[in-house]
């Protein structure tokens, strides 16, 4: 998923982002793997701990859903 590439192209550990986004761990690993379907204001607090803008996470996910590629 897109959160988990972000969070490795910035070097931060699940738990550094955890603390940036004040999410906990696991909910993290969760979203990450697929498991859970953030909401939006989890969306929100994802892309602030990232520091992107949240459009960045959401049309990722909107591509996925729809099983179209991303742009190149």
């Amino acid at each position: 998923m897109q959160i988990r590439r972000l969070r490795e192209e910035r070097g931060y550990s699940l738990e550094e982002l955890a603390e940036r986004s004040g999410m906990s761990f696991r909910g993290l690993i969760y979203i990450e793997h697929g498991q859970r379907s953030p909401s939006v204001l989890t969306l929100l607090d994802i892309a602030a701990g990232l520091d992107v803008q949240p459009g960045e996470l959401v049309n990722h996910i909107a591509r996925e859903e729809s099983g179209k590629s991303e742009p190149r």
